[in-house]
């Protein structure tokens, strides 16, 4: 693997994993209030224009940690839908 790759999963990696804390904190609370459906609605879709993005570039180090980022926003999403329906 060649540096470029190997410093496009490690950027990806610390992007993606970055949602990881929020996700976890409204999985405890099941609090949603102060998150905006908005902001991670157009993150989602920006990831998912990512992914094309990388397919269309054949950019493994793009596809895989978007893939595993839209994953993890697609959760968020959820999350904020599940839990402002139960107020």
């Amino acid at each position: 693997m060649d540096l470029i790759n190997v410093v496009g999963l490690l950027a990806g990696t610390c992007v993606t994993l970055s949602v990881i804390p929020q996700i976890l904190k409204v999985w405890k609370t099941k609090k949603v209030k102060e998150i905006s459906l908005l902001t991670f609605s157009a993150l989602t879709f920006g990831i998912a224009a990512w992914i094309v993005y990388g397919f269309l570039k054949n950019d493994l180090p793009i596809i895989i940690t978007n893939s595993v980022s839209l994953f993890l926003n697609l959760i968020m999403v959820y999350f904020i839908l599940y839990y402002e329906k139960e107020k």
